[in-house]
C-alpha cells in the first residue's frame, strides 16, 4: 500500500512538535552533564534507542541508561558513542564516532533517517507466503551494495514447501548464489538451518529485513532462545516495560555475532536513489560501466550497450536487468 502524503501544514506541525521535543531533551541532558563535568569521557556502544534516550553497554557489558546531546542528530543502535557517567548513576552521550556503515530510511520529509548503524551484514527473508518478489529482493540487495556490508537471502517456512515447490523456488532464484548472494533454507518451527545461519552471523552485526509476513519476529526469537530473558534485562534497564514497540535493541547471538531489531527495520524501504548508485547496486551492471557507446546509456535500446549485450549472452539474467530497468525509471537522475 503506498503511503498517504502529509500536506504542508502536516508536516509543519510534526516539525514543530519534534522541536519541541528535542529542546526538552536538550535540556535535560545539559542538566544531566552539568553533574558530569568532572567525570572522565568513557566508551560504549548504543544497544538500545527508546524516544530520546538510549542504553549503552559499556567495555564490560554493563548497561547505562543515558540522554543524548541534541545536536549529536540521530543517534541509533550499534553507534559506538563517548558518554559521561552522572551521580545518579546514569549517563550523557557526548560524541558518537564515526559510523561504518549506516542503514537509512526516508523519513517524513523525504530525508534519510539513520536507523541502524555499524552493521556488517544484511539478510533478506523470503517465504513461500507471501509470494517472494525478485523485484523487491533486489531493492533490498541494491542497499546492500550501498552500504558496503554482505547480502545473505534466507527462505523461511522451508517447511511448508514441498519437494516440487523448494525446487521451483531454487531455480527462480539460482543466479543470485553466482552473484554472490547465498541462499539459506530455514525454518522458526521446525529450526530446519538454524546452525547454518548461526554460523553465517556469527562475528557480525547483522539485520533482518523483508515484508511484512515472511516471519522475520518468529526466525530472531528461535535463534534467540533467551529472547525473552534479553526482553527482560531490557525492561529493567529501560524502565519501558517489554513490549515497547517503539524500542529499537542490538540482541547477543549465542553463538556469537550480534542482531539489531528496530521497527525501522521492519518498516524498512528504500532511499530516493540516481541512475549511477542502481549501476553500482547491480554487481552484474557495474562491471560494465564505460562500456557502453553512449556516456549516458540507459540500457534500454541505445546501440552498442554493453548491458544488453550482457543479457543476450546470458551474463545478466532477464528478471535482474527487468528490474533494473523498472526502477531506472523512478532514479532522481
Amino acid at each position: 500500500m503506498a503511503r498517504r502524503k502529509l500536506t504542508d501544514q502536516q508536516k509543519a506541525r510534526i516539525a514543530k512538535i519534534q522541536e519541541q521535543r528535542r529542546a526538552k531533551a536538550q535540556s535535560r541532558a545539559d542538566d544531566a552533564l552539568a553533574g558530569a563535568e568532572d567525570s572522565a569521557a568513557l566508551t560504549g556502544r548504543v544497544v538500545i534507542r527508546h524516544g530520546q534516550s538510549v542504553v549503552i553497554e559499556n567495555d564490560v557489558g554493563d548497561q547505562v541508561l543515558s540522554l543524548f546531546r541534541q545536536n549529536l542528530g540521530d543517534v541509533v543502535c550499534g553507534d559506538r558513542v563517548l558518554w559521561h557517567a552522572t551521580e545518579d548513576g546514569q549517563g550523557v552521550v557526548t560524541a558518537v564516532e564515526p559510523r561504518d556503515t549506516t542503514l537509512a530510511r526516508p523519513d517524513y520529509t523525504g530525508r534519510e533517517k539513520p536507523i541502524a548503524a555499524n552493521i556488517t551484514q544484511l539478510f533478506v527473508v523470503l517465504a513461500p507466503e507471501p509470494e517472494p518478489s525478485g523485484y523487491l529482493l533486489d531493492q533490498y540487495l541494491i542497499t546492500s551494495e550501498r552500504i558496503g556490508v554482505k547480502a545473505t537471502i534466507v527462505l523461511n517456512k522451508a517447511d511448508l514447501m514441498t519437494d516440487e515447490q523448494r525446487q521451483a523456488f531454487f531455480d527462480r532464484f539460482a543466479h543470485y548464489p553466482k552473484l554472490g548472494y547465498p541462499i539459506i533454507q530455514a525454518s522458526a518451527k521446525t529450526e530446519l538451518g538454524l546452525q547454518p545461519l548461526f554460523d553465517a552471523m556469527k562475528g557480525h552485526t547483522n539485520i533482518l529485513v523483508g515484508q511484512s509476513g515472511v516471519g522475520k519476529s518468529s526466525l530472531i526469537n528461535a535463534l534467540m532462545p533467551e529472547h525473552t530473558a534479553e526482553e527482560g534485562k531490557i525492561s529493567e534497564a529501560t524502565g519501558y516495560g517489554r513490549h515497547t514497540t517503539s524500542t529499537a535493541t542490538l540482541y547477543h547471538l549465542p553463538s556469537g555475532g550480534e542482531m539489531i531489531d528496530s521497527p525501522g527495520v521492519r518498516s524498512f524501504r528504500l532511499t530516493e536513489f540516481d541512475r549511477r548508485t542502481l549501476e553500482l547496486g547491480y554487481p552484474e551492471i557495474r562491471d560494465l560501466i564505460g562500456q557502453c557507446k553512449f556516456n549516458n546509456c540507459s540500457h534500454h535500446d541505445e546501440p552498442n550497450c554493453a548491458v544488453q549485450a550482457a543479457s543476450a549472452n546470458g551474463e545478466i539474467h532477464p528478471d535482474r536487468l527487468a528490474s533494473f530497468l523498472n526502477m531506472a525509471e523512478h532514479a532522481t537522475n
